[in-house]
This record gives C-alpha cells, structure tokens and sequence, in this order.
C-alpha cells in the first residue's frame, strides 16, 4: 500500500514539475516576446526621428511650397539640393501657365519629397536655349541634378485646359519625379490605355539629350 501511495506521489510530483517546466517556457517565451516588442519600438521611433530630421531638410531646402527661382544661377543650385525638382518654364503673358501654376501649387505641400518651382523664360535666356525651352508652359522634371523628363504643353495631361490636380500629379509620377500610391498604368483623367511612358518618342530622344547637357 505505501509502494503504490509512493507511486503515486512520485507521479504527481511529474506531472506537477512539467507543468512548472511548461509554465517557465512560457513565461521565459513572454520575456523574449516583450524584449522583441521593445526593439521594434526602438526601431519605430528611430524610423520617425529619421523621417522628421528628413522633413525638416526638406522644408530648409524649400520643399512644401511653390516658390519663383529668381534667376538661371538659382535653377542650378535648387537642382543640386535637392534630389526632386519640377521646375516649370513660364511666361506672364501665356494663360495656359496660370493653369499650371494652379496645380503645382496643390501639389507642392502633398509631396515634400519633391520640390516644386517655377521660373520665367524671360529672366534666363541661357538656360531655355540649352534646355531648348520653345513651347510654353514646359516642365523640367529634374531628378540627381540631372533634367530625367519634360511636359511640354498639354499633350501630356489629355490635351485640355480642363485636365484635374489627380493627372498632373500622375504624370509626374510616371517620370518618378513624385512618390506615388496610385495606379500608374491608367490616367486618372483618360480612359483606355495611356501611350507609352505618358510621352512620345521624340520627347524621350530631347530628354536624352538634355540630360547629357546638364551633366556637363
């Protein structure tokens, strides 16, 4: 009788210790669940710091708003401060340019990672001949100081006055001169399918050209 009473002490006693076992795994599992959760809060707010120092280079640089570059000289340091630039080519006088100007505008505080200008034609001779600036409103989408795309006119925005903020935005993204979320393989304003790249081939042999310019 105590052999079996002794028995089953001694069973219990098991089952009792791996209950404990399997309660220490799992506290000790919890433990390193937590220390992960940490780090990943660590991580998380390193991640915003960055992003906000980021921010913050950007808005010093410009970025948010839609400002006139003054001159030629300030064409080419805004295209080396920052690593997106559109720049619309405008004249006073051209209607079509009020247009653009409305839109940029809405765009530039949307994408901070981009910055948003324009300059008059009239006030830098130089540089719209060696970018081949002719027609007017032209967008210079500049990406690592080098000139990657243009718009030129309306042709690219569904050939109306009347095009939205959503398809100028898309085609800036199409050019990657924006970040963007959306589907870049249907304009927002134009159904059926886009033309290849949003521009012509024309266009993509002049861009070529002028990015080898710039470089120079």
């Amino acid at each position: 009788m105590e052999q079996v009473l002794a028995r089953q002490l001694l069973e219990a006693g098991k089952v009792v210790e791996a209950q404990l076992d399997n309660e220490i795994k799992r506290l000790d599992k919890l433990v390193v669940n937590e220390d992960d959760l940490e780090e990943l809060r660590e991580r998380r707010l390193q991640a915003m710091k960055n992003d906000a120092v980021k921010k913050q280079e950007w808005r010093s640089n410009g970025h948010g708003v839609y400002t006139e570059l003054p001159d030629e000289k300030e064409f080419f340091q805004a295209g080396k401060k920052s690593n997106k630039l559109v720049c619309h080519f405008y004249r006073p006088t051209t209607l079509r340019c009020q247009i653009v100007d409305k839109h940029l505008q809405l765009l530039a505080p949307q994408h901070l990672e981009t910055r948003f200008v324009k300059i008059n034609v009239e006030r830098c001779p130089f540089l719209a001949q060696r970018l081949r600036i002719v027609v007017i409103p032209t967008i210079a989408l500049v990406i690592d100081d080098k000139i990657k795309d243009y718009i030129v006119g309306f042709d690219d925005l569904g050939g109306t006055d009347e095009f939205s903020t959503a398809m100028m935005e898309w085609r800036l993204a199409r050019s990657k001169a924006i970040n963007y979320s959306g589907d870049l393989s249907q304009p927002p304003d134009i159904k059926g399918p886009p033309s290849v790249l949003g521009i012509s081939k024309n266009k993509n042999l002049r861009s070529k050209k002028h990015e080898s310019d710039d470089s120079e």
